[in-house]
């Protein structure tokens, strides 16, 4: 698989680490991985949004582990959040699971299924 990244001149520039947009090419998979939350395997829901969102990760890439993936295959991520305050912590940590990678990316605040979940986050990867 190549993947080709881009951010245009013509339109404004990605606030925060992600891509406006991403070509992948000589895919031979596609995997949707189902929004993710912040639960361990126990039931447990972590306190604080940094500990959620670091776990949520933890189920994407558990996911993308079953399927013999791994984040460096990740295209398009989407997050979302309970709450708007949380947009800058959740960029810092996003940047901190991709390192250099930036997949295509859309952050929506809305509410979300649990009250106890500050954030379910759900990707798309190619392989």
């Amino acid at each position: 698989m190549k993947k080709r990244f881009f951010n245009s001149d013509e339109a404004p520039a990605p606030v925060g680490w992600y891509s406006q947009a991403l070509e992948a090419t000589d895919i031979r998979r596609l995997v949707f991985v189902s929004g993710q939350i912040p639960v361990s395997v126990d039931g447990q829901v972590p306190h604080g949004f940094g500990a959620q969102c670091r776990l949520a990760w933890a189920n994407v890439s558990a996911q993308l582990r079953a399927a013999d993936m791994t984040m460096e295959n990740v295209v398009k991520i989407t997050t979302y959040l309970s709450d708007r305050s949380y947009g800058q912590e959740n960029r810092d940590i996003r940047r901190e699971v991709f390192g250099d990678l930036a997949p295509a990316s859309t952050v929506i605040i809305t509410g979300i299924f649990d009250e106890k979940w500050l954030l379910e986050i759900e990707a798309i990867a190619v392989g």
